[in-house]
């Protein structure tokens, strides 16, 4: 068999990382995280409907600290697929294609991704009376 003498493809070490690439990847990397938080959340409803037992079980791990980092990144991954997807959304309807509008729109995403998670957290410790 002979040997192909056509050049290899570049890979990721070869490239310079950009805002599209790192969000690209990070669109897909969260859809993978949705999935294992999905099973988070179905083991709570299953501890809900366990009796209070298994709840209480349930609510300790998800209150610990770790518990809470992983629901903060959860809930990070949700508002980054959301605004990502509806980027997106644009894109499939023809809108958006210019490198400016690309990079700002992609800034954007970032920017409400951050803002949509503090104001969630913010208002998730302050309860549901806004506090004390």
């Amino acid at each position: 068999m002979a040997q192909d003498k056509r050049p290899l493809a570049p890979h990721l070490q070869v490239y310079r990382w950009q805002l599209t690439s790192v969000l690209s990847i990070t669109h897909r990397a969260t859809g993978m995280l949705l999935t294992l938080g999905t099973i988070l959340l179905a083991y709570w409803l299953l501890a809900i409907a366990a009796g209070p037992g298994a709840f209480a079980s349930a609510q300790a791990l998800l209150g610990s600290w770790v518990g809470q980092v992983v629901l903060f990144l959860w809930t990070l991954a949700l508002y980054y697929h959301l605004c990502n997807g509806i980027r997106h959304l644009f894109w499939d309807a023809g809108y958006g294609f210019e490198i400016k509008t690309v990079y700002a729109s992609g800034m954007a995403v970032v920017l409400a991704t951050g803002v949509l998670t503090v104001v969630t957290w913010v208002m998730a410790m302050n309860g549901p009376g806004g506090g004390a």
